[in-house]
């Protein structure tokens, strides 16, 4: 189980790797580092992981699992 270190790193490298990926798009075509990267799929990506990381990191600060707890 990762920890708290460990989520919030995730955190930072995802959203800087979203931030990345906003600014390389707004970029003209021939401009961009790689233009081959489909820069939209990696925003929707690196968008993913940060709210899943979010969740994860309010979970562990809460003490509360994070979802749908059946079995109480």
């Amino acid at each position: 189980m990762p920890d708290f270190t460990t989520t919030a790193i995730a955190l930072a490298v995802a959203l800087a790797l979203a931030g990345l990926a906003n600014w390389q798009m707004r970029r003209p075509f021939d401009r961009r580092w790689l233009p081959v990267v489909p820069w939209l799929g990696v925003q929707f990506v690196a968008v993913t992981i940060a709210i899943v990381m979010l969740a994860h990191l309010i979970s562990l600060l809460t003490g509360h699992s994070f979802g749908r707890n059946y079995a109480s």
